[in-house]
């Protein structure tokens, strides 16, 4: 509920996530806090490279994001 809020007002943090095999954007997040957010990115970053993907890069924004989380 508080993250749901956070996000609403634009005070949560995302990391905005792509590659290049597939070509994706993948947002991830809400997270209340950028530290809680970089503890998790660690492997949700390592299951995409299991799934295949490469060039992973990622740059970690604070905003108000909304469907939808997966662009390909």
């Amino acid at each position: 509920m508080i993250r749901k809020l956070g996000n609403k007002l634009g005070l949560a943090w995302w990391a905005k996530i792509e590659s290049d095999k597939p070509i994706s954007t993948y947002w991830y997040g809400p997270f209340l806090t950028k530290r809680s957010l970089k503890l998790n990115l660690v492997s949700f970053i390592g299951e995409l490279s299991d799934e295949g993907s490469i060039n992973i890069k990622h740059s970690i924004v604070r905003c108000k994001k909304e469907e939808p989380l997966t662009i390909f």
